[in-house]
């Protein structure tokens, strides 16, 4: 994929973060099924930061690769803050990072519903010994819009989690 140039300047500024700070990261990625890592990886040399992605587009993927109890699927359901937390956390349970960004939502065109439109996405960023941050947006346009407008907020995440005191 070829990433906009916005996006490339934004891991750009990400992985010199991280770097200072000597972090270690990793993305949970659901609706954007990898384009944060996709983006970071874009980058020469982003292998001294990026540790690894999970593609945790399936229930079953979350549960199973950074640990989100199904039980918490099913009661809230998979596009929820309760979820971007538990997937945020369980990378840094499950890879030797420092820092985790988490997105689940609706990228469209269906699958929404009145209480999940399309558009809605939830991320979370986790640090080690750290508060989770979590947001949730309503992005507006068509699927790849929503994607892309997504990963621009995680990279902001991670990028805002590099400087957590």
């Amino acid at each position: 994929m070829t990433f906009p140039a916005d996006i490339l300047r934004q891991a750009e500024q990400l992985l010199a973060a991280a770097r200072a700070g000597q972090l270690k990261l990793a993305t949970v990625e659901s609706c954007t099924g990898g384009l944060v890592a996709g983006a970071l990886t874009e980058i020469a040399g982003s292998s001294d930061v990026v540790e690894r992605g999970f593609v945790t587009y399936a229930n079953e993927a979350k549960t199973d690769m950074v640990g989100v109890p199904a039980a918490l699927i099913v009661q809230v359901g998979a596009v929820s803050e309760e979820v971007a937390r538990a997937m945020a956390e369980g990378a840094l349970a499950n890879a030797p990072v420092d820092l985790a960004v988490a997105i689940t939502g609706v990228a469209g065109p269906g699958g929404g519903s009145p209480s999940k439109p399309v558009g809605l996405v939830h991320f979370a960023c986790a640090r080690r010994d750290r508060a989770t941050v979590h947001e949730r947006h309503l992005f507006s346009g068509d699927r790849s819009d929503i994607r892309l407008a997504a990963v621009r907020v995680a990279l902001a995440l991670l990028e805002a989690g590099t400087r957590q005191a």
